[in-house]
Formats: structure tokens, sequence, C-alpha cells
């Protein structure tokens, strides 16, 4: 199994409109085949020391193998999601395991 994490902070973290772009442009991710599930939300509210609650969005991809996650990174409409949407992100971070 390979788990591709994204996390993704707002450059105008009070733009509705921004922040409804982007929530509609990584749900639009949900259609690619390859991916197995899906999981997108916001910080939950625990908070302590170890927790980075920073971000306005993450998103969890679950893929059969790197493979099925490489056909992901080059489908249309991830390269399409990417056009669309990264002046919205001041900042992104992936962190990928193979579980």
């Amino acid at each position: 199994m390979f788990v591709h994490n994204v996390f993704f902070w707002l450059k105008e973290k009070d733009n509705a409109e921004a922040r409804e772009q982007l929530l509609a442009g990584i749900k639009s991710l949900e259609a690619i085949e390859s991916i197995e599930s899906v999981y997108i939300g916001t910080p939950a509210a625990t908070r302590r020391p170890v927790i980075d609650a920073t971000y306005d969005f993450a998103e969890i991809l679950v893929f059969a193998d790197e493979a099925a996650h490489d056909v992901y990174q080059v489908h249309p409409l991830h390269k399409k999601f990417v056009d669309e949407n990264a002046h919205l992100w001041e900042k992104v971070l992936i962190y990928d395991v193979e579980a």
C-alpha cells in the first residue's frame, strides 16, 4: 500500500472564495481511477505540542502501490488541479508512506 499525504496552506486564509475553490479542486482528484481511497479534511480540534494544525486542508490518498501513485501524478486531472489551483496556496507538504 502507498499512502500519499498532502497538506495545503492557503495564501489568503480568510478568503472564502479561495478556500472553496481549493477544496473543490482537491475533491476533483477523487475521480482519478488509480486511487483506492480518499480522505479530505481540515485540522482536527486536538491541540498538543507535537501536532501541527497550521495547514488549511489535507488530502490522504491511498494507492495499491507506488506504480498506481505514479499514474496519479501524470493524470490529466492532477495536472489540471495544479494548473488551476497552485496560485491559491503558499505552501504544500507531502509525506509519502509505504505501508
